[in-house]
């Protein structure tokens, strides 16, 4: 049991620490690039995630008692879901209100060739447009 947990914690440790440290955006990492921390934290199967997650990392206490999850990111964009954006909820309007003109638009046409058809089996021209007269 004991040496299980001599294995498991420095392999959950190491975990952790990579994981962490690939979700931490670039601009956040302290001391040195994103990928030296990444080798290091592998390379150096103890020592390595203990140092990440000393130094490798700017860690802020929250702020007016919110969660690190509520804090914004920088690379982060203003929205989340493109339901809560204005602009993609009226781009949807615009486009609902082409597609409702749209089964006029084929009616009318659909109309204009029923109307073209019946000339061309009555053999009426275009230019035997007038009813034929009796001589």
């Amino acid at each position: 049991m004991l040496r299980a947990l001599i294995i498991l914690l420095p392999l959950a440790l190491t975990i952790y620490a990579f994981i962490d440290c690939l979700n931490t955006p670039e601009d956040e990492v302290k001391h040195l690039p994103k990928v030296a921390w990444v080798f290091i934290i592998l390379l150096f199967w103890v020592v390595g995630p203990v140092v990440w997650i000393a130094a490798g990392k700017a860690r802020r206490a929250p702020a007016g008692g919110r969660t690190p999850s509520e804090w914004p990111r920088r690379n982060r964009t203003t929205w989340v879901a493109p339901d809560d954006n204005p602009d993609f909820l009226k781009s949807l309007k615009a486009e609902n209100a082409k597609d409702e003109s749209l089964p006029d638009d084929r009616e009318a046409d659909l109309r204009r060739r029923e109307e073209e058809a019946e000339r061309r089996e009555g053999g009426a021209g275009p230019d035997d447009s007038a009813p034929p007269t009796a001589s």
